[in-house]
């Protein structure tokens, strides 16, 4: 363990060190460390093994994805719910992203029939999600319509918030965390849980916003006693819900949205300034540096998911959900809107993957019973990461002035978006 923080750590001091110039070329922190995770894989195979199959790594997991959570959502474009675009957010998450869901698993009973249908939800939850962390450029490219961008930033922001209760779900119904052997009894588990998260992360996360607005118009707060509490606050929401017997997820991202509107309540009301955007500094850094180890350990799991060689048809399933089981759910989801056939294709085209499918990966190979159901899930993880950081990261610029020709955009306006 002491070998591999010397590595993680001295590999994030060299790219903060060449940052700037290894950007001018595209290389971005992800890439960086996923070769350290993978040249460091290749020497140390058998520490690593131990090393993501373990209490510890679950633990760190769990915290990193409840930070990420946290940060996503109080992200949000113009500081609106849904975004600038609330009707079309609404057709991605509430419709494409569940029939997304329902055809990976589908064709999972196709391509893999001896996995049960739970552990292809399980796989489903993984290889769905969208994190633009391996292709930020996409959401700053301005030939792309803004509302196209501030779509996906909002899908991107929202769905793991949304998938991680079925997440755990399925890791409940699978026998993970419980005896639970039909979905009545898993649903009899995961609710109360997912009820408790609501109402903790709801309410913790607006009364530390509360007393965040009523310390600073005493004058109570400096500007790092406002970064420290930000900070703070989803970690304190994830034990207090977990010590409660709640989702700490769930929790987490709740918490955000609730932080996030009250905290900008007394600017809507012109009481006072609103959220200074440097408030949210610390967390948001602090999360880049989870990000970037979760990267590294990702390395890591590609040498171990593919020591084996490439299994053709999770390797089918995976390419599958990057392209046509997310294009067609999207253009049915926006059936009847006034985007256009070329925005509709760039919304579904642009969908990569990044830490929020590590972070799941990594939780069920933890979680799930020692096996084929484990193993297949870390390889679908695996598989689904590295062609998306082929197919959104290193073609990011290509495909998006690929996307620009594929029909004409609605007049947007060029704001930037995160």
């Amino acid at each position: 363990m002491t070998f591999v923080l010397i590595v993680i750590t001295a590999v994030t001091a060299g790219w903060a060190l060449a940052a700037r110039r290894l950007e001018r070329g595209h290389v971005r922190a992800p890439v960086v460390l996923v070769l350290a995770g993978v040249g460091t894989g290749v020497f140390t195979h058998s520490q690593i093994a131990v090393t993501l199959n373990s209490e510890i790594a679950q633990h760190v997991a769990e915290v990193i994805l409840a930070v990420l959570l946290f940060v996503d959502a109080t992200e949000l474009p113009g500081g609106r719910l849904f975004g600038n675009h609330p009707g079309a957010a609404a057709r991605t998450l509430l419709v494409a992203l569940p029939l997304s869901l329902a055809a990976v698993v589908t064709l999972g009973t196709l391509m893999l029939p001896d996995l049960p249908a739970v552990v292809l939800l399980i796989i489903a939850c993984i290889i769905v999600p969208t994190d633009f962390a391996p292709a930020e450029t996409l959401v700053r490219d301005t030939r792309i319509p803004a509302r196209v961008r501030d779509v996906l930033n909002v899908e991107s922001g929202y769905n793991d918030g949304i998938i991680s209760p079925v997440f755990l779900f399925a890791l409940v119904l699978a026998g993970s965390t419980s005896q639970a052997h039909t979905p009545l009894q898993a649903l009899g588990t995961a609710v109360p849980f997912a009820a408790k998260a609501l109402v903790v992360g709801a309410a913790l996360g607006s009364l530390l916003a509360w007393l965040m607005i009523t310390a600073d118009r005493r004058q109570w707060m400096t500007g790092q006693s406002r970064r420290v509490l930000v900070l703070v606050t989803p970690l304190l929401v994830y034990t207090v819900t977990v010590a409660a017997g709640g989702n700490g997820f769930v929790a987490a991202f709740v918490c955000g949205i609730a932080f996030r509107y009250v905290r900008q309540t007394p600017a809507r009301r012109h009481e006072t300034r609103g959220a200074d955007p440097t408030d949210f500094r610390l967390v948001e850094d602090t999360s880049s540096i989870m990000t970037m180890c979760m990267w590294f350990f990702f390395g890591n799991a590609a040498v171990l998911a593919l020591t084996d060689g490439l299994h053709v048809p999770t390797v089918l399933l995976c390419l599958a959900a990057l392209t046509v089981v997310r294009i067609a759910p999207i253009l049915l989801a926006f059936l009847g809107s006034d985007f256009t056939r070329g925005e509709r294709l760039m919304i579904g085209s642009l969908g990569p993957r990044g830490t929020t499918s590590i972070v799941f990966g990594l939780l069920a190979f933890n979680a799930l019973p020692d096996g084929p159901a484990a193993d297949t899930a870390l390889y679908a993880m695996t598989i689904t990461v590295l062609a998306s950081v082929l197919l959104h990261g290193l073609a990011s610029t290509p495909l998006a002035r690929l996307l620009t020709t594929a029909g004409p955009a609605t007049t947007a306006s060029p704001e930037q978006v995160r």
